[in-house]
């Protein structure tokens, strides 16, 4: 028998579905942050209006790929998890700021905690869903 600090061991499935999620916020925010290091003028124009000034979105860029990487490895993935909260959490406020729909940050955010919590069994642990 269990005790309530203790989660079952995940299923072959649940794990594996967990590594395809968290692959796929991964794959979103590498790219994501791919994008704002090519200094392309949609980039630059989208930053204005979202109110950053010009040349922030390079150091943007580096801190949601080094973000991502971080969650990618297994031994660091609650850190990245962590991390990425806190970033995608201020992109969430930089859009409910200017009015814009903000599901698009929220998404990965969504994604990294569903893939990460699928995967790691002392996540579950920690944050049982029920006793």
């Amino acid at each position: 028998m269990q005790s309530a600090t203790q989660s079952a061991p995940g299923s072959k499935k649940m794990i594996w579905t967990g590594r395809v999620i968290s692959a796929i916020a991964v794959l979103m925010l590498l790219s994501s942050g791919t994008v704002k290091l090519l200094n392309l003028p949609e980039i630059t124009k989208e930053f204005a209006r979202l109110g950053y000034p010009e040349g922030r979105y390079f150091s943007i860029g580096i801190l949601e790929i080094a973000c991502a990487v971080l969650y990618a490895i297994p031994q660091t993935a609650v850190l990245g998890a962590i991390l990425l909260t806190g970033y995608l959490g201020g992109a969430v406020a930089t859009h409910v700021r200017i009015g814009d729909p903000f599901y698009n940050p929220f998404l990965p955010a969504i994604l990294v905690w569903l893939g990460i919590f699928l995967r790691d069994e002392r996540l579950r642990a920690l944050l049982p869903l029920r006793r």
